[in-house]
């Protein structure tokens, strides 16, 4: 796993603007260098105020959206277009802006779908379709996706990882369903880590004094099951995107030159 830099932005207005156009940075190198690209979307306010920056950015349109592979790192366990699901925030924000190919989203499971009320299901059928979108040169059961965009909680989750949740601990599959989050609503589908640590990039975003503390601890070495955070790290490259607030208990030391 790659080590982690940090990269702080004066506020969460020129932290999402900042994401907002290294994701299209990023997403042009890949589709330069692939043909195609993929990214994992997060939800929270900063994870949507990054794709609404996206939407209305005019380097966007340098995007070949028709090729790009949409999935997601969670998602809360309710009815399709459920205001609260991290896609129908998603499509608000940017799918339903851009040109992305219908058959090239891949939203995660809902509670009205075809599984029916089983989020293990669910969570099974997403396994399934990102091992199928998987190639032999990714080496895993998911796509090497080329960039994974996490939120972090005050809590250090990412994701629909919890502290010392069971899901912590596997090491085989590679969605789950979660049950009891702390967060509400309590049924919520997952990405584990060893998906999470099958990205090129991951990028944690992290806006307001709430979530200093899970910054600094997500990058003191702790462990990923008191942690989850902690063990969240792309192949290539890690960045923890951050405003002065969220930054504020890191030592110097961490912070990228030039950027506070």
């Amino acid at each position: 796993m790659s080590t982690p830099g940090v990269i702080v932005h004066p506020g969460s207005g020129l932290l999402a603007k900042a994401a907002a156009a290294r994701i299209v940075t990023r997403l042009i190198d890949a589709q330069t260098a692939r043909g195609s690209a993929s990214i994992v979307l997060t939800g929270g306010s900063i994870g949507i105020a990054v794709l609404a920056e996206l939407a209305r950015a005019p380097a966007r349109d340098a995007i070949n959206w028709p090729l790009l592979d949409v999935w997601w790192g969670d998602e809360r366990f309710l009815p399709t277009g459920d205001p609260d699901r991290n896609e129908t925030q998603a499509r608000e924000a940017l799918l339903d802006r851009v040109g992305v190919a219908p058959e090239r989203v891949h939203p995660m499971p809902a509670s009205d779908g075809p599984d029916g009320d089983a989020p293990e299901r669910g969570a099974e059928r997403y396994a399934a379709a990102l091992a199928d979108a998987a190639r032999p040169e990714d080496h895993a059961e998911v796509p090497s996706f080329d960039v994974c965009l996490l939120g972090i909680g005050p809590d250090t989750h990412v994701a629909s990882l919890f502290p010392e949740q069971p899901a912590l601990y596997e090491n085989e599959r590679t969605v789950v369903a979660v049950h009891g989050s702390p967060k509400p609503p309590p049924t919520r589908i997952s990405l584990t880590l060893p998906a999470i640590r099958a990205a090129r990039e991951v990028w944690v975003l992290a806006s307001g004094e709430s979530k200093a503390s899970a910054v600094r601890l997500a990058l003191s070495g702790a462990g990923p099951v008191q942690v989850p955070a902690a063990g969240a790290r792309g192949r290539s490259r890690t960045l923890f995107l951050l405003d002065r607030s969220a930054a504020a208990e890191l030592p110097d030391g961490l912070i990228a030159p030039g950027v506070m």
